[in-house]
């Protein structure tokens, strides 16, 4: 005869081994699913200015102000198992010295969070819609102009027109001015429920249902010398598109 604290000591190590067991399950079916992300980035504009980049910048430096232009298509990277993606956008160019490898600063990044991140379903969210039913208005109220609809994107869409950068990129040379070949490239982590963290393929590689990227690499820039203000497109190399002078407030989901 079993005392009642082994029945529950049998108890609890079933159900952590269901569990355990589940959480692989669906760890491992993601890999079914197939992913095919693609991003399009075209540089719209950049700035070289000698100063402080931060207020709690010890000193003048030279830092680097671009906008882009990112059109992204990462939709097929959300699934039952994620949480929320992170994206970012990097700025690559050579180093000073021909030994190191070249030097990467982040300008822009993003968290994206899946459907079930946006409205979690959890026992105290039931309760709560339970208790606190939506009120129904008695009285008719004054009409008034009707807003315009928001644009509703799936998460993973991303449509960025002119887009200003989160952070100034600065060397730890303190210049930047006249660096050629540099380039903007588009990277993310995938954050899943249970899992292993997933991050950027690169074009052409894949591990069984999963392409890398494709596109997500704009064309190589040369930065503007100092006392020039700005490089508009027709700066960017290869691409021989006019300058475009439109602008839009970027819109993210």
């Amino acid at each position: 005869m079993h005392s009642a604290l082994v029945r529950v000591q049998n108890v609890f190590g079933f159900f952590t081994t269901v569990a355990f067991v589940t959480a692989i399950v669906v760890a491992l079916s993601v890999t079914l699913i197939p992913q095919t992300p693609s991003a399009s980035i075209e540089l719209r504009n950049v700035q070289v200015v000698k100063g402080r980049p931060h207020y709690h910048s010890p000193k003048r430096e030279e830092y680097a102000h671009i906008k882009f232009d990112l059109d992204a298509d990462l939709t097929s990277l959300f699934n039952w198992n994620t949480k929320q993606l992170f994206v970012w956008i990097t700025a690559t160019y050579p180093s000073r010295t021909a030994s190191e490898p070249p030097s990467q600063a982040v300008i822009w990044d993003a968290i994206i969070n899946s459907e079930s991140q946006k409205n979690p379903s959890t026992p105290f969210t039931l309760y709560s819609s339970f208790m606190n039913p939506p009120k129904i208005a008695t009285r008719a109220k004054r009409t008034s102009k009707p807003k315009k609809p928001e644009i509703e994107l799936a998460p993973g869409l991303l449509q960025l027109q002119n887009s200003k950068p989160k952070y100034q990129i600065t060397d730890i040379s303190g210049q930047l001015s006249s660096t050629s070949n540099t380039t903007l490239e588009v990277g993310w982590n995938v954050q899943p429920w249970v899992g292993a963290l997933t991050w950027t393929m690169e074009e052409g590689k894949g591990w069984g249902r999963w392409r890398g990227i494709r596109g997500g690499r704009s064309n190589a820039f040369n930065m503007p010398a100092l006392k020039v203000k700005g490089v508009n497109q027709e700066a960017v190399k290869g691409s021989g598109k006019p300058e475009k002078v439109a602008e839009a407030s970027p819109i993210v989901k």
